[in-house]
Order: structure tokens, then C-alpha cells, then sequence
């Protein structure tokens, strides 16, 4: 699903539950999904993607958070092992084919269920100079 530019960018914004634990805690998968999905939909990479694992204030949100800085802007990813819980964002500066970016989501992290969002950011944004 690609659309005319409208504001700055859109900004895909998903959900996942029912997923494995050790999905969740694999960061090796994590780190491939950063790394690899940016090129798949046309996306450029600027720095490699930092995963990490994390406990935080309360043991049962543990799970692993990940971003990569793409020239479009960015990939995101904090995932809640215990809970089997994923949530995942792609904001750009341009139209990307969310279908497939879905795709490679589903893919990759086997949720039960999910659900997902595009936002048009920006709507106000100046292409141009004033």
C-alpha cells in the first residue's frame, strides 16, 4: 500500500501478541529484522542497528529493544518476552510499501495476532522554503 506524500511521512505503527518467548529473546532475529528489512523496502541504512536486552523496572516487562537509523528516519522495536508482546514502528520521509513490510513483520516474528496503524505524519510539514 503505497500513497502520495501528503505531510512529512508515514509512520507504521504495529502491534503483536502471541508470540514466542524465545522470538521475543532471540536477538540475533531482532538484529537481522534491523538490519535486513530497510533494504528489502527500499530504505537506507546510517548506522547498524543497536539491540539490546532489557529489564527494567518490573521483571515481567523484560525483552529486548532495537532501533536503526534509516536516511528516511527510523525502525523501532521493544519487545516483552514474558507476555509475548511485540511493539514495532517504521517512520519515513517517504512512501514505503507497507504490505510488504508487513509481510516481512509477520514473517520474522509469528504473532498470533496483530494489528497496525499508518499515520501521515507531518501534515503541516514545508516542503519548501519560506
Amino acid at each position: 500500500m503505497e500513497k502520495n506524500l501528503v505531510g512529512f511521512g508515514p509512520h507504521l505503527i504495529v502491534d503483536l501478541w502471541g508470540i514466542t518467548q524465545e522470538i521475543c529473546d532471540d536477538l540475533k532475529l531482532i538484529f537481522d529484522y534491523l538490519n535486513q528489512v530497510p533494504e528489502i523496502i527500499e530504505m537506507h541504512k546510517i548506522t547498524q542497528p543497536y539491540v539490546f536486552p532489557y529489564s527494567g523496572l518490573f521483571p515481567e516487562d523484560c525483552g529486548i529493544t532495537g532501533q536503526v537509523t534509516i536516511a528516511e528516519s527510523h525502525f523501532m522495536i521493544h519487545t516483552f518476552s514474558k507476555k509475548g508482546y511485540i511493539f514495532l514502528d517504521i517512520f519515513s520521509c517517504k512512501p514505503f510499501n507497507v504490505d510488504l513490510a508487513l509481510k516481512e513483520i509477520i514473517t520474522r516474528f509469528q504473532p498470533k495476532d496483530y494489528k497496525y496503524w499508518v499515520v501521515e505524519r507531518g501534515l503541516n510539514f514545508p516542503h519548501t522554503l519560506i
